[in-house]
């Protein structure tokens, strides 16, 4: 039995939230908050497995909230949210970005045709969030610990002119990739084409989040964009994303691969065809295998292939499915990914 503590001001979606998660037959509401405050408090008292947090509450918010709970009592933390709710969009982020492990947007009502989808996705959460083993997040007045030396990645060999860089990540990305876009150097060379598997309606407030806190310009990609180097584009909801033969991004709304859509596989697939060596592919933290055997494409069309460590995913599915094909040339935790691009750009500068 999954013992779920649900952390909502409103009575109507507390109503709401109890009776989606107490239709299923393993899971237990065992406690409701009303703000940030009282949610603490019933932390301390009936250690939940899990926690559903509101982002705007009165006295204590969701995202102050939760980087409390991470850095006392640990626990999987999945936000539900209006996915455009007016005031700062980046709060939702700012919360996984403080440790929660999962957003997804508040129900639609009794009735509403989203409804069935809507609970689905709830209770398909809260199952799988409630397996994940999350870690302490230190308090933000502790110093920072410094990374090891990460050891020259390109001895031994002389890689292609790179002209692209392809990423996928799922469940965990938005944390992983707030790392990775915050230490990549500004100036990078070459475009980067992101898909984020995520829950319909976020993808602008997120990119938008993105940009503001890593400093790296980020867009949601249209068809027929002409990527600029330095420059990241994010699949758009429910799209696939490719890149052409005339190197413009193609969005297709053809079935999901993977049962996804976009799919990470569609988008290394394109890169594969279109730049082969000429290009990096990067595989994230996320459930299932998307992605995989598309990046052992890309590892055998000559690219440079890149999976996040087990260590620094929160679920090691993807990048695991493409170590376990040998798929991945190196596996390495975030900050190393981007240090490591960093080092291939400098190497590429010095030879053009």
């Amino acid at each position: 039995m999954i013992r779920v503590l649900i952390v909502e001001d409103s009575r109507v979606e507390q109503e709401l939230l109890t009776h989606i998660l107490s239709s299923d037959s393993g899971i237990k509401v065992v406690g409701i908050a009303s703000d940030g405050n009282i949610a603490l408090a019933e932390v301390e008292r009936l250690k939940p497995d899990v926690i559903t947090m509101d982002i705007t509450m009165p006295n204590l918010n969701g995202y102050e909230t939760t980087r409390r709970i991470m850095e006392s009592t640990p626990l999987p933390i999945i936000i539900v949210s209006c996915c455009c709710h007016v005031g700062n969009p980046g709060n939702s982020f700012d919360a996984m970005e403080a440790g929660a492990v999962a957003i997804v947007r508040k129900p639609a009502g009794l009735g509403h045709p989203d409804y069935p989808a809507d609970a689905a996705d709830l209770i398909r959460t809260v199952k799988v969030m409630s397996e994940i083993k999350v870690v302490r997040r230190w308090p933000r007045i502790r110093a920072k610990v410094q990374l090891p030396k990460l050891p020259p990645v390109i001895q031994g060999f002389t890689p292609v002119t790179n002209q692209i860089i392809a990423i996928g990540a799922s469940t965990g990305g938005p944390a992983a990739l707030q790392k990775i876009f915050s230490a990549l150097p500004k100036n990078l060379s070459v475009p980067v084409l992101v898909v984020q598997h995520m829950a319909g309606g976020f993808m602008k407030n997120f990119v938008s989040w993105l940009s503001s806190t890593t400093g790296f310009p980020t867009h949601i990609a249209r068809q027929g964009d002409v990527p600029i180097p330095g420059h990241a584009y994010f699949a758009p909801d429910d799209f696939h994303m490719l890149i052409g033969w005339d190197k413009r991004i193609l969005l297709s709304g053809d079935a999901p691969e993977n049962c996804v859509r976009p799919a990470v596989s569609r988008l290394f697939r394109s890169v594969a065809e279109t730049f082969g060596a000429h290009s990096v592919g990067v595989l994230l933290t996320g459930m299932g295998r998307d992605g995989a055997d598309d990046l052992k494409l890309l590892r055998m069309r000559g690219a440079i292939t890149i999976v996040q460590d087990r260590e620094s995913s929160l679920i090691f599915g993807m990048p695991g499915a493409a170590v376990n094909i040998d798929a991945a040339d190196y596996i390495l935790a975030p900050e190393d990914i981007a240090r490591f691009i960093a080092q291939l750009d400098c190497a590429q500068e010095r030879r053009t």
